[in-house]
This record gives structure tokens, sequence and C-alpha cells, in this order.
């Protein structure tokens, strides 16, 4: 897989996508990450990525030359499955959708920043907008890192244990169930009797039980959907 991700703030992405398991799905090829500087696309002596609103009003726009020119220099070298745009009015990013994602073969990511970019540019480049939630970022290099991190660790071979990601909170619309490690017993506290049965039919009753329980308690409305 390969996922491109245009920015007009490069170095709020380089740490993240740089640790841990997105590392490690790099450098074993299960996925190329590329991240394009949006000032690279630009003419003038002062690298001038965003300006101000037409009809006045707060806040600065991402101006539609250096995306359209960045995105044409993409869609020359490849074709691309989605055209992501980072944007709290987007659509919001769930399990399913990471999901999705993560069998694309090639996908865009465009960072709003401001107050976001002109809307010719959604009109006439975006294919899908994503929102992580019902807040307001500085801009959309956090979000797109948030949507990489949930894509890439779906990927073969990204994780040392692949049905791992398959056990995961939201992925069947479920909460995880409680997990315990090392030592059995700690400050009076217990892991459960049945973890340590060995009994692996019993092991997944219990914690099937358990997710739904902690799903009803915590997000009864996942269990509506």
């Amino acid at each position: 897989m390969r996922i491109d991700i245009v920015t007009g703030l490069p170095d709020i992405l380089t740490s993240p996508l740089n640790e841990s398991i997105i590392k490690r799905a790099q450098e074993s090829g299960s996925v190329i990450i590329e991240i394009h500087n949006l000032r690279e696309y630009t003419h003038d002596r002062h690298q001038t990525i965003d300006d101000t609103q037409y009809g006045g009003g707060a806040g600065m726009v991402l101006k539609p030359e250096p995306l359209f020119e960045c995105i044409d220099a993409l869609q020359q070298a490849r074709k691309y499955d989605e055209i992501i745009y980072m944007t709290p009015d987007g659509e919001r990013f769930t399990q399913s959708m990471a999901t999705e994602l993560s069998l694309k073969q090639n996908i865009i990511l465009i960072c709003g920043h401001y107050k976001g970019v002109d809307e010719r540019v959604r009109e006439a480049l975006v294919t899908k907008e994503i929102s992580i939630g019902d807040y307001v970022l500085t801009g959309g290099e956090l979000a797109a890192a948030v949507v990489v991190d949930a894509v890439v660790r779906l990927l073969p071979g990204a994780l040392h244990d692949s049905t791992s990601a398959m056990s995961d909170t939201f992925q069947d619309n479920l909460l995880g169930a409680p997990v315990y490690t090392r030592p059995p017993e700690y400050r009076g506290m217990k892991v459960p009797d049945v973890l340590l049965t060995g009994n692996h039919k019993a092991i997944e009753e219990w914690r099937q039980e358990q997710r739904i329980k902690r799903t009803k308690e915590k997000r009864p409305d996942l269990l509506d959907d």
C-alpha cells in the first residue's frame, strides 16, 4: 500500500509516522508513506500557500494552486483509489472505515489548515472527506496521523500477531474485553480464574461475555448499530 500525505507543515508528521508499528510496516515493505510539502509547489519568493477569504472573515484559506499542482504530479505517477480531505465536517472515522481503506492500493490524504482549503479543491479533487471527531484541530496533520496509524496496523505484516487486530475494540462493533498480564495477583487484585485455566474455549466465551457487558455499560449505541 502507498499513502501520500499533502501538508503545509510536514515536520508535524515526521515523528508519529516513524515510530513503533508504522515504522516497522514501512521497513517491511507493507506500506510506503510519502509526505509532500505544499510549499514546494508554490512559485513566489515567499512560498505562499494561504490567503485571505473572499467576502471577508477571520482565518486564512489554503490556496488552490499548490494543492492542484501537487495532486496533479502525484496522479501523473500512479492511479489513486481515494483522495481524502481531513476536515471536521467530514464523515466520522470508524474502525470499519479503517478496514475498508486498508484494502486500497494508493490513497492521498490532504491536510487542511487555518480555515481550510479553497472549496474548488474539494469539488474537483477530493473523493472522500473524513473527520476523526466532533472538534476542531489546528490542522489536519494530527488527524491524518490517526488515520494512517489505524489503517497501517491492519496491513499484513504490520503486527507481529496478525490475529491481534481482529480482536480489537470496534472491530465487530463491540468493545474489547479486559486484559491482564503477570503477576496473577497484585495488591490483593487477582486475575480472573478462567484466564489461568488454559481452557481456550472457556476463555473465549468469557471474553465474549465481557465484551458484550462492557459495550452495554460504556457504549450501548454500538449495539444499536
